[in-house]
């Protein structure tokens, strides 16, 4: 496909049959003198010479049209993705504080709208996993223990003052043999073999500077979560790692315990101490116990929702710019292109857009209400005033115009969303008119192809005419030699 970005270095037939015939002629000493390849090609380009601008200019033009859309895709997608990956990140809302971390820590859950949050927790107990150790060292992680079958069981257990366990009910779930034969009999291989079935308790050896070993058994944090390990022998003696009522060669040196606390007075219990579903949007942490109760609050992200107006109206400017550029009615390479014109007036509205359609009554619920102006020649700025007092006054409207929604229509973040989808759509948006710039530059380099064939198919005909004329002149003049030698000759022989 002949494209007007470069030129072929090859030589074409109709070069080669000028170059050939001149040579010819000129060998020959013969012909019209004239120089027939100059002629040739200034009467083919004079035939051509209009169309082929006019098909360049075209050419050029889309080119620049296609860059100016791919600028602009560019421009808008980056706008988007820049602030969906601003209000995922949470820094925009507000954020829980715990009014003492020894106690419990608390971070936002993503999406959470936390502002105004109050709130009392009191933590008297901690959760914590049963844990089972060897009361008596094993001469070597090695060295044989038994074979035969381990059950593993999780429930509830009860436990005297000793800690020693004095009851056990066995939980909802089945019951885990594990088999120890010659391949897994030593104290790493039945740990090894624990671990394997994933059940929920942890196994590992400890092993002490002379070589002797220690088996550890942790389970899962929660009452619920206490757990024996019967032993079935059948050679050695498994026993050594049994755990449960009566079981004495391991040692239960942390009980299975749920986290106790009370929020605003209220007693509850959870299985672990990282808590989510206490406090809607929050995920608390309990580090400790306290006899008092803690309070939760929020504190509202002032200087970054302000530093998000500022930095989103600065980067408005800079693709609002482009867009003017690209479609300006004299100079702009789409001034005539729907989908620039589409996205241009879609970026003038946005300030004014409602992102919060069920805000209440005197509640900001427009870029506009939050102290975003626009100027008069379209870009926008930023009254400081007014939007400390918005941030001040409605800091949860404020929060929610730039919390991440996958609700349609509701906040910055989904209007942007829609822009950048209605203006990248390959049905009618900017991608559409990418495929159309496309296809006329295709139609204008199959005009040009047939033009350079139209313009060789001319060249070779024009230069075999000239070639025959040349062979005419060259005869003639052999005539006119001839007949000049003749009267020569008469003209001598009467003086």
């Amino acid at each position: 496909m002949t494209t007007t970005s470069a030129t072929s270095s090859t030589p074409t037939t109709a070069s080669v049959t000028q170059s050939a015939t001149k040579s010819l002629l000129d060998s020959l000493d013969a012909g019209s003198g004239v120089d027939t390849s100059s002629l040739v090609t200034s009467l083919v380009d004079a035939q051509f010479a209009a169309k082929k601008a006019q098909l360049t200019a075209k050419y050029e033009t889309l080119t620049s049209q296609i860059s100016g859309v791919s600028t602009l895709k560019s421009m808008i997608g980056d706008f988007a993705d820049a602030l969906a990956g601003l209000v995922k990140g949470g820094t925009l809302q507000s954020q829980p504080v715990s009014g003492n971390t020894a106690v419990f820590t608390a971070s936002a859950i993503t999406g959470a709208k936390l502002s105004g949050l109050t709130a009392t927790i009191g933590v008297t107990q901690l959760a914590s996993a049963q844990t089972a150790v060897s009361a008596t060292a094993f001469a070597s992680s090695s060295a044989t223990v038994g074979t035969g079958t381990l059950t593993l069981k999780l429930g509830s257990a009860t436990f005297d003052t000793g800690g020693a366990m004095t009851g056990f009910t066995a939980g909802a779930g089945e019951a885990i043999d594990i088999t120890i034969d010659d391949s897994n009999s030593s104290l790493t291989g039945i740990a090894a073999a624990i671990n394997a079935k994933k059940a929920g308790v942890t196994a590992s050896v400890v092993t002490n500077a002379d070589g002797s070993a220690y088996l550890s058994l942790k389970g899962a944090t929660g009452a619920a979560q206490a757990f024996t390990l019967e032993a079935s022998s059948t050679t050695g003696d498994l026993s050594k790692v049994a755990v449960g009522p009566g079981a004495t060669a391991m040692s239960v040196t942390s009980q299975a315990k749920n986290a106790k606390l009370t929020m605003d007075g209220v007693a509850i219990e959870r299985a672990s101490n990282e808590i989510s579903d206490l406090v809607e949007g929050v995920k608390l942490t309990l580090t400790g116990t306290s006899p008092v109760a803690v309070s939760l609050t929020t504190s509202t992200p002032t200087g970054a929702l302000t530093n998000a107006v500022n930095d989103f109206v600065e980067t408005y400017n800079g693709v609002f710019a482009a867009l003017k550029e690209q479609t300006d009615p004299i100079t702009g390479e789409l001034r005539a292109d729907p989908a620039a014109k589409d996205l241009l007036r879609n970026m003038q509205a946005l300030a004014s857009r409602v992102l919060l359609p069920d805000a209440a009554e005197g509640e900001p619920a427009t870029l506009a209400q939050l102290g975003v102006r626009t100027n008069r020649d379209g870009t926008l700025s930023v009254d400081a005033d007014a939007l400390t007092k918005a941030i001040t006054d409605h800091p949860a409207s404020v929060e929610a115009i730039f919390s991440f929604s996958t609700v349609s229509g509701t906040g910055l973040n989904q209007a942007m969303a829609s822009i950048k989808l209605n203006a990248t759509s390959t049905l009618y948006g900017l991608g559409a008119s990418t495929t159309r710039y496309l296809e006329a530059q295709g139609r204008i380099a199959d005009q040009q192809d047939a033009i350079e064939d139209k313009a060789a198919s001319m060249t070779t005909r024009m230069t075999q005419q000239f070639a025959s004329m040349n062979s005419r002149v060259s005869a003639y003049k052999a005539t006119q030699a001839f007949m000049q030698q003749q009267i020569d000759a008469w003209t001598k022989s009467d003086s």
